[in-house]
């Protein structure tokens, strides 16, 4: 008997549903694909592809120490899962839901095929605590406000976390070859870019139990405050775990109820949970949520730059970015991608972005404010940059929190709220000690002046404004 647990963004062996069920049944094989082809699915960006390979790598050494092999396919899934388990004579097929609209047709497909084979195909609750189908407002719509959703939501009672399967006798043998998954090439080499993000984070399941066991013992308690202040380790730092499935939300809520009730931290961090849930609620109900402006007023809205280039600005890939000059022909937004806009708050949370491949999330807020509010830059523009750069772009939570920022998504921050970057940073960042690890060259001659008044651009932002109102 062939089982096949099909991972896409869940690789971890512990609170997998699919991995136990095929374990269950017996001669399980796990399968990888790598699908950038078909319609609707987005291309992974460069820093989440740098992920996804040491990922990869780690999870083909836990599920070995299973005996459980990995089998990496690239393709159009709906193509490749089918061959591999025809080829493969397998007799049940399993996976872990998705949420967006054209992964749920790619798994609606194979599970049509299946059903006209005869192969088993059973899909399981793994990557969120609540199926967004489920939850809903009074008139039977979809949330558009996160308090009450997160009022509905929290109220419920969620699952414990799953084992991980046991060790299985012998893996089965004879299976078809799969990739070699340094034939995907999803590492860069000319340059090789990806030291700062090699020295921050090591991706896999041990990992992200690791960076929860580390939050939980300490910065959660002081979460409430520390979660705003970019200079000390305050935050969860899970985001990427969670994106990629290392760690699930069943067992970060479990393990934070064993903290909770010694002060408000651990309240405050489990609403954060809550919010990743929102966004994907937000997803699953408007699958074009990183292209269409939610709120269709916006439609309308006059930006001074509605679209940008896509090509990575030259001078990120130069050395002596720290030396702080701006060229004279570097465009507004390219001097955002670089760090070089001139103000300090902005370049410091851009230049860790692109060291580490993440941004602290009172910093993401206030870069993104900038680029949208006081440069006049499309929030489609910012959300496509950080998709390119962050470790964890995550489908959902990533337009989401761009269309908040930009006053066009739901719940969204009001548009004429702009945050001021130097009073966040007087605020956030009182000693300075976020912006000299990221901007040593904010005090030094030659650091480029403001790529514009901020006073003047936040009145232009909100005269732009009420020309939808």
């Amino acid at each position: 008997m062939v089982s096949i647990a099909w991972f896409r963004d869940d690789l971890r062996t512990a609170d997998n549903p699919a991995l136990l069920a095929a374990a269950q049944d017996g001669g399980a094989v796990a399968v990888y694909v790598l699908d950038e082809e078909s319609p609707g699915i987005r291309p992974l960006g460069a820093a989440a592809k740098w992920w996804l390979h040491h990922a990869l790598q780690t999870l083909g050494a836990d599920l070995a120490s299973l005996n459980i092999p990995l089998v990496l396919l690239r393709g159009p899934a709906g193509e490749a899962i089918p061959a591999f388990a025809s080829e493969s004579g397998a007799d049940n097929l399993y996976w872990n839901r998705r949420y967006g609209g054209p992964e749920r047709e790619v798994d609606s497909a194979v599970k049509e095929w299946a059903a006209g084979e005869d192969v088993h195909a059973e899909s399981f609750q793994a990557s969120l605590l609540h199926e967004p189908w489920t939850v809903r407002t009074g008139q039977g719509g979809p949330y558009r406000v996160f308090t009450p959703f997160w009022r509905a939501l929290s109220a419920q009672d969620f699952r414990a976390p799953l084992d991980a399967p046991a060790k299985a006798g012998r893996p089965p043998s004879a299976l078809p070859s799969g990739h070699d998954l340094d034939s995907w090439e999803l590492l860069p080499k000319h340059p090789d870019w990806t030291a700062g993000l090699a020295e921050a984070w090591t991706p896999g399941e041990s990992a992200g139990l690791g960076a929860l066991e580390d939050f939980l013992d300490g910065p959660v308690q002081d979460y409430d405050d520390g979660r705003d202040r970019p200079a000390k380790p305050g935050t969860s730092r899970l985001s990427p775990y969670l994106r990629w499935g290392h760690v699930s939300p069943f067992q970060v809520w479990h393990a934070l109820a064993q903290v909770r009730g010694n002060g408000p931290g651990p309240d405050v961090f489990g609403t954060e949970i809550g919010w990743r849930e929102f966004c994907w609620h937000q997803l699953f109900h408007n699958p074009d949520l990183a292209t269409r402006n939610l709120r269709p007023a916006f439609d309308g809205f006059p930006w001074d730059q509605p679209q940008g280039a896509a090509v990575t600005p030259s001078i990120l890939r130069a050395p002596g970015l720290d030396a702080g000059s701006r060229p004279e022909n570097l465009e507004p937004l390219d001097a955002w991608k670089a760090g070089l806009t001139g103000i300090p708050l902005v370049d410091a949370g851009q230049r860790q972005l692109w060291t580490m491949g993440w941004m602290h999330n009172r910093v993401r807020m206030v870069a993104a404010s900038f680029l949208i509010k006081n440069l006049g830059i499309h929030w489609r523009v910012g959300e496509e940059w950080f998709w390119e750069t962050l470790v964890d772009a995550d489908p959902a939570s990533n337009p989401a929190n761009w269309q908040w920022v930009a006053g066009s998504g739901a719940d969204a921050a009001p548009f004429f709220r702009i945050f001021n970057p130097e009073t966040q940073a007087k605020r956030f960042d009182p000693e300075g000690a976020y912006i000299s690890r990221w901007v040593p060259d904010a005090l030094l001659p030659g650091y480029p002046e403001p790529l514009v008044d901020l006073k003047e651009s936040r009145q232009h932002a909100l005269d732009a404004y009420e020309s939808i109102r």
